[in-house]
Formats: C-alpha cells, sequence, structure tokens
C-alpha cells in the first residue's frame, strides 16, 4: 500500500513550543497524525497521514460499548547532529499485534507499520525535541468501528498514530517516586487480558491511583489478584528489585505486561555479569529484606519514565523508606546506560536503536 499524505496549510500550523522545559508529557499534539482503515472485504487500506483533528464516531460505534481498543506507546529521540532514532520499535508493533489478536482485532503487518511510524515522523521531525530527557512520545492506537450493538468482534477498525512531544513522565523527573501498595483491588486475573495493553486494564486501574494520587503517591503498586501477597507491576511500570546485589523482577504469567524496557533492562544488566532473576515475591518478604538491609534498590521501567527509581512504598498503612530515599547506583547506572542508547550517544551492543533516515 501506498501512504498518501496531505500536509497541513502553513496558515493552520500550530506553534512549536519553545520551553522544552514546560513539555509535561502528553499534552501537546504535532500537526499531523496517520490513519487507516480496515473492514473484512477489503482489509487494511487507505493509509494516509492527514491533518491532527478529531473523528466523527457514531453513538453506536462498538469501540464504545465493548472495549475493542489497543494500544502502544513508544519513542523517537534526537541525537547528536540531529540523528533521529527509535527504540526498539518492532518489539512495540510485536506486541501490539499480540494485543490485536487478543482482542480479536486484525494484525497489522509489521513492515507496513514501520514503514507507517517513520513516514509520519519524518513528516513530523521538526517536532522532535532537543534536550536530553525529552522525546516525541508515539502513540498507535486501534479502536473497533462497526456500528452495531450485540457482543462480536468488530468487523470494522480504524488504526491510527498520533505525537507528542514529551519530557517527563512523572513530575519527579529521575527523582525518587512514592508507591502506594494496593491489597483492595487487582489489576488483571490469571486468564484475562493483563498481559495486552488494552485501554480497559488502564480504566480498571483509575479508582485506586486516583486514592493512591489523593494520599501523596505517585503510583499504585498491584499485587497478584489470587493471594494478593506478590507485587506484579505499577500502573504504568515493571517493577525491580536489588535483593541480595541480584536484581529481581516478578516472572510474566499473563498478568504482567511483557514491557519493552522490562526485557532491555533484564539483557543489559546480564551483560554487565550482574544476577537477574524473574521470581515471585511476597511483601512481607520484600519489607523484612529492606528491614535486614538486603533490600537495596527499588525502580519501576517504562517506555514512557524509561527507569523510575522508587524512594518509597506505602503497605498496610505504613510508609517503608528505600535507599534512604535516594537514587541507588544501579538503577542509575541503568538510566544513564538506555538513554545513551537511545540518544546515539554511546555503542548500541544489541542493536536497539532503529535509525530515521531523512
Amino acid at each position: 500500500m501506498e501512504i498518501t499524505i496531505h500536509p497541513v496549510t502553513p496558515e493552520r500550523r500550530k506553534p512549536k513550543p519553545v520551553d522544552e522545559s514546560a513539555l509535561g508529557f502528553g499534552k501537546i499534539f504535532t500537526d499531523h497524525m496517520f490513519v487507516m482503515h480496515h473492514d473484512a472485504e477489503r482489509g487494511w487500506h487507505d493509509p494516509s497521514i492527514v491533518p491532527y483533528g478529531p473523528f466523527s464516531l457514531d453513538p453506536g460505534t462498538m469501540c464504545f460499548h465493548y472495549g475493542q481498543e489497543i494500544f502502544e506507546g513508544m519513542k523517537a529521540y534526537r541525537g547528536e547532529n540531529d540523528n533521529l532514532f527509535m527504540f526498539r520499535p518492532e518489539k512495540n508493533i510485536a506486541r501490539m499485534n499480540q494485543s490485536a489478536e487478543r482482542l480479536c482485532m486484525p494484525p497489522v503487518d509489521p513492515d507496513f507499520f514501520m514503514e507507517a511510524l517513520k513516514t509520519l515522523i519524518r513528516v513530523e521531525k521538526d517536532w522532535i525535541p532537543h534536550g536530553r530527557g525529552t522525546s516525541l512520545y508515539i502513540r498507535p492506537t486501534m479502536i473497533a468501528t462497526e456500528v452495531a450493538l450485540g457482543v462480536h468482534p468488530s468487523n470494522a477498525y480504524l488504526f491510527f498514530i498520533i505525537l507528542s512531544p514529551v519530557g517527563a513522565y512523572y513530575p519527579e523527573g529521575f527523582n525518587p517516586t512514592r508507591i502506594y501498595v494496593s491489597d483492595s483491588f487487582v489489576r488483571a486475573c490469571p486468564g484475562g487480558v493483563g498481559n495486552c495493553k488494552a485501554a480497559g486494564n488502564y480504566a480498571a486501574s483509575l479508582y485506586a491511583s486516583t486514592e493512591a494520587s489523593n494520599q501523596g503517591y505517585t503510583q499504585v503498586l498491584w499485587l497478584d489478584a489470587l493471594t494478593r501477597t506478590c507485587p506484579e507491576e505499577v500502573g504504568t511500570s515493571n517493577i525491580f528489585f536489588v535483593l541480595d546485589g541480584t536484581l529481581v523482577t516478578p516472572p510474566l504469567g499473563g498478568t504482567i505486561l511483557p514491557g519493552v524496557m522490562r526485557d532491555s533492562i533484564m539483557r543489559l544488566a546480564r551483560s554487565w555479569d550482574m544476577n537477574v532473576e524473574e521470581r515471585r515475591l511476597s511483601m512481607d518478604d520484600l519489607i523484612e529484606s529492606l528491614n535486614t538491609g538486603r533490600l537495596t534498590e527499588v525502580f519501576a521501567s517504562g517506555t514512557a519514565a524509561v527507569v523510575s527509581p522508587v524512594g518509597l512504598i506505602r503497605y498496610r498503612d505504613r510508609d517503608h523508606e528505600i535507599n534512604g530515599g535516594s537514587v541507588g547506583p544501579v538503577t542509575r547506572r541503568l538510566y544513564d546506560e538506555i538513554l545513551k542508547i537511545q540518544y546515539g550517544e554511546g555503542d548500541d551492543p544489541f542493536e536497539w536503536r532503529a535509525r530515521i533516515d531523512p
């Protein structure tokens, strides 16, 4: 398929941000977006880059009623000499197609998906911020668009990609966050869609996240649904613990999103000859390990925040400080090394950088 481009007229172009320190996250959107439609007869068709703007959808559109909505999150970076990169986009493409399969939605050809990403980024390259720690956030999304009531997989879909210049995801930046452990609510159950980047997963997390925010905490640490004793993931990230010098993270088992950054961190740490384990840990064991000095660092990982140190965990009405509320050496090293790869500042031993040619 050929991607048609319908550029925004000069008078309709938005002013680009001047103060990159005030970007925030997901508040500003670029001039253009990619759109493509799917139906049972033609498959995916009419791929185009068009002016960013609202969609017109019938009130009976199925995405409003039955939750067939998935998305991804990735970033484009501006390195030295205005070189442009993405970080492991093929992993996000594969994960979105896995989410699509689970929700009975049509996959997008990976090669064409990549072409759409690069074409849109080239059109919007002037929107990519220049400062280290800033990037162009990329949000591919798929929704069901058949107009019908009655629970069944839709016969029509819309795939679109929007872009947003961003700074740090959390207001704290790379400073330690405060995490609230929820044992009243769960994020995902075995056999469900917890391993998919489905919109409904995030809707279900909002109540507990709002409770945590109202009490002054940054995010929720979710426990397993069956016993409500073992950490699984943070609201927008995977979770890691440095325990007895070993990097430990909960194992994937259908209830945890298989994070691209999660995989990157484990591979990078192993390349440093650090012991890395995927295993279940109970909160009681973690608190005991913290009190005895065996648990020295906790951090979260994800595309949006990259690596986010955790300085405090609230569990059962008690605050537990980690590493004196400071960033630990493993957390900082991982953060620095990943940023060097993303911005083209260092070696890329795993070939994770995807260069976007002019």
